[in-house]
């Protein structure tokens, strides 16, 4: 669950632009949703330090088409940042390493996914 420097070098050559990380989280089973609640009052500064923010949080609540994985996340957030390199930075800040042992007492599975909009483009 901790990026390693082949993942952030990577993301960081995407170069300009902004990025969406899609954040996929499964809470530990004993206080893991208290524990990721904590790391997530933390990050919240470090994320407007940067420039980011939140676009969109919930629950997941199942599955609606595809394998039987419902129980595979907890809780799904959309984070934008101004570009990979904020990214990047914020991950490997000292701020962050001090509020990361929340995060990972709290999770027992979490997947950082970079995403790009593509629906403006298909919509012509």
């Amino acid at each position: 669950m901790e990026p390693n420097k082949d993942q952030l070098a990577a993301l960081a050559a995407r170069g300009p632009g902004p990025v969406v990380m899609l954040n996929l989280v499964k809470y530990a089973q004993a206080g893991g949703k208290d524990a990721y609640l904590r790391y997530s009052r933390g990050f919240v500064p470090l994320l407007k330090q940067c420039g980011g923010t939140i676009l969109w949080a919930g629950e997941v609540s199942g599955v609606a088409i595809g394998d039987d994985a419902g129980d595979a996340w907890d809780y799904a957030v959309l984070v934008r940042y101004p570009n990979a390199q904020a990214f990047v930075d914020t991950m490997t800040s000292d701020a962050y390493a001090a509020i990361n042992p929340d995060r990972l007492e709290g999770l027992s599975k979490h997947v950082i996914l970079p995403v790009t909009e593509t629906y403006s483009k298909l919509a012509g």
